[in-house]
């Protein structure tokens, strides 16, 4: 028989699951939690021990208990092993969000609510402002993920969350993935803009059609500039190392 705090676990890993609460997280003080869910302390203590036990909660030094980091761990750690060893895989988890993205682009043009819908087009935002006043390509495309699963969370599918915030773990963690290169060239920046931008309001107006079109279409972009990126790198190393052969040696004058 289910007892009130086998409920209130349930309902706590809901929001876990729905992305109510993420990886790393701190949860409210127990006193606003038991508010929040119209419990009693006592209950609520029972119901966070059970999930401690189910590895979905830690409690740290110094207080605080935190939804588990390593969530996602069994999806992302053999990947990010495969990436390291093969970095040209990466090309594999493109093509993979080539087909979730155009599936959770689809359907937060169906479900997005109006703060769903404010999230993203802040994230949008968020993406301009840090092209043009920061100076890290990498910060550009942090923000380009967070972006994107702005709009996975506006989904309202739990798994596709789960398993977009896995790859873009892996892809982040990577550290020849490239994405950060993407950034720092003008002629791959302006498509890449008017692509979100498509996204981003196919997905307000609420034209699921059209928001899979464009995240495919982006999509398509990413993987043949980054394509392009590895072909121009591969030739400078080729031309590093014919180089270096052909210079005098040194040591024979």
């Amino acid at each position: 028989m289910e007892t009130l705090s086998d409920r209130i676990a349930h309902q706590i890993e809901t929001m876990i699951a729905d992305g109510g609460l993420q990886a790393g997280e701190r949860l409210p003080a127990e006193r606003q939690l038991a508010e929040r869910l119209g419990i009693s302390r006592p209950s609520l203590r029972e119901a966070l021990k059970k999930l401690a036990s189910k590895g979905l909660l830690t409690t740290r030094q110094g207080g605080g208990t935190y939804v588990q980091k390593s969530l996602d761990a069994g999806i992302s750690d053999p990947l990010l092993a495969l990436l390291q060893q093969q970095p040209e895989s990466r090309f594999d988890v493109l093509e993979v969000r080539h087909a979730l993205d155009g599936q959770a682009a689809y359907y937060a043009a169906l479900r997005a609510t109006d703060e769903d819908r404010y999230r993203i087009q802040k994230a949008y935002e968020h993406m301009l402002d840090l092209h043009h006043n920061s100076d890290d390509p990498l910060d550009e495309a942090l923000a380009d993920a967070a972006f994107h699963l702005s709009i996975t969370e506006a989904s309202h599918n739990i798994v596709l969350l789960h398993v977009m915030r896995s790859l873009f773990t892996v892809l982040q963690k990577s550290i020849k993935h490239n994405l950060d290169k993407l950034y720092t060239i003008p002629k791959v920046f302006e498509p890449l803009s008017r692509q979100h931008e498509a996204l981003m309001r196919a997905v307000i107006t609420g034209d699921p059609e059209a928001a899979r079109h464009a995240a495919q279409d982006h999509m398509v972009f990413v993987e043949e500039s980054l394509q392009s990126i590895d072909k121009q790198q591969a030739r400078h190393e080729r031309f590093l190392r014919q180089a270096s052969i052909l210079a005098p040696n040194e040591k024979s004058l």
